[in-house]
């Protein structure tokens, strides 16, 4: 079996902090010791690079990502450290028109250190909405979260998401959680749509006081909005918007905010991030806004574009250095 660098790195780390022998370890690796030790020597002295495979030039890759790349890899990692390497991939290819995938991020950003969190996270998928939307403005999500404003207290924070594209419509902080907050929010929603009655989403909500209450119920009826709420104690329904609220709170609870105004310029920062510029896996890895916007599939075929692009630059540079080396 032929292991990758990263997989040598990895095998000499869990030898070197196994409480068994080297021996016994690498019997249960399946790996041979003479193996073991030439990855190790070549490593103290070359380092990572001296656990690559040796080949003849005639034989390296064709695809093989040129050095120059690797290092705008790491530039645009050490720019946006809060993206992934999932996201760091898209973000080089639409804004910087050449092609890499998400593996390869990795694999570089690991080399050089910048990788520090679990190569995987593990997490089981929250039970489908019976329903689901299949275009925008078709389902829109809202529930309330809380925040803490030093000396103030807590306060609410409610949005409107549009189901099928994440897009964060309208939000709101609000003093109180009252049916009148979410129709305003709702209202809201609406004169930035500018939905014609006939065009009217349903609502997904869950089972609080604000929202089974009558005058809302009057509301929603005279504006030509269907009420969907959640089953009772089994919230994976609106597991998007809640996701949302963690996703947020994980960002703004990283400081201390003195005054409700200070809280809300924060919040529309954070808004504008995740509507343009967060890249969702769920998505085809764009962003709510592009599809919101229906920009989807213009920027998917653009982006198999630049990768066919970048593939065939790469092939002729390899026939290129080879010709050279003859």
């Amino acid at each position: 079996m032929r292991f990758t660098a990263s997989e040598k790195y990895e095998i000499i780390n869990l030898v070197q902090g196994s409480d068994l022998t080297v021996k016994m370890t690498l019997d249960q690796l399946n790996i041979a010791k003479s193996t073991f030790y030439d990855w190790y020597n070549r490593y103290l002295e070359e380092g990572f690079e001296g656990l690559y495979q040796r080949n003849n030039p005639d034989r390296q890759q064709w695809n093989q990502i040129p050095e120059k790349e690797r290092e705008e890899v790491v530039k645009v990692a050490l720019d946006k450290p809060e993206k992934s390497p999932r996201e760091l991939a898209f973000d080089i290819i639409d804004n910087k028109g050449w092609f890499i995938s998400e593996s390869s991020v990795y694999r570089i950003l690991k080399r050089r250190g910048l990788i520090t969190s679990p190569d995987y996270i593990v997490m089981k998928a929250a039970a489908k909405f019976k329903d689901p939307s299949t275009r925008v403005n078709e389902l829109w999500q809202t529930d309330f979260s809380y925040l803490k404003i030093v000396h103030w207290g807590w306060y609410y924070f409610t949005s409107i998401l549009d189901d099928y594209s994440r897009y964060i419509i309208a939000w709101e902080l609000c003093r109180n959680m009252c049916s009148d907050d979410v129709e305003r929010i709702v209202s809201k929603s609406l004169d930035i749509t500018g939905l014609q009655e006939h065009e009217r989403p349903r609502l997904l909500s869950d089972n609080g006081s604000c929202y089974v209450s009558g005058d809302l119920a009057d509301y929603l009826e005279e504006n030509s909005i269907t009420h969907v709420r959640g089953k009772p104690f089994h919230p994976q329904t609106q597991g998007k918007i809640e996701r949302y609220h963690r996703t947020m709170k994980n960002v703004i609870k990283l400081e201390h905010y003195y005054s409700p105004d200070q809280l809300r310029q924060r919040i529309a920062e954070f808004v504008n991030y995740y509507n343009n510029h967060r890249y969702h896996e769920s998505l085809n890895n764009l962003t709510p806004a592009d599809v919101y916007f229906g920009r989807e599939k213009e920027i998917l075929e653009r982006r198999e574009d630049i990768k066919q692009r970048t593939l065939m630059k790469r092939r002729i540079d390899f026939e290129i250095s080879k010709t050279s080396l003859k």
